[in-house]
Order: structure tokens, then sequence, then C-alpha cells
């Protein structure tokens, strides 16, 4: 699944640490989730959404295939 959790982290001009502390998980759960080697859960998918003011589907990108 593709994401945009790091541009939009950036837009926001957030490091990892901050963004993680902010949602409230580990920075590694960040770094993992922006490299797409975790899918979060639907919560947290929508904690993250909700955080950025998008919908999930602007902000994870399911690729058929991949």
């Amino acid at each position: 699944m593709k994401n945009y959790v790091e541009q939009f982290r950036k837009e926001r001009g957030l490091n990892q640490e901050e963004f993680a502390r902010a949602i409230r998980v580990s920075r590694q759960t960040v770094s993992s989730i922006e490299n797409g080697k975790y899918n979060p859960s639907l919560e947290l998918a929508f904690i993250i959404a909700d955080f950025f003011g998008k919908t999930i589907e602007e902000i994870f990108v399911y690729e058929r295939g991949v």
C-alpha cells in the first residue's frame, strides 16, 4: 500500500519524533509506515487522517497486485 504520510508530515514541518508523539506511537512505527514496511491498523489510519484533516483515501492508496 502506498501512502503520503511522509509528505503530509513534512508539509507540517514535523520530524518523525514530533509526529509520533502527536499520534501516540513510536518513531519507529512512523518510519515503518512511511517506508511501506508496516500497514497501520484501521484505528491508527483514522488517527493519522484526522491529524492531517484528510480522508484515509487521501493518505493511503491501495495498489492492486502489489
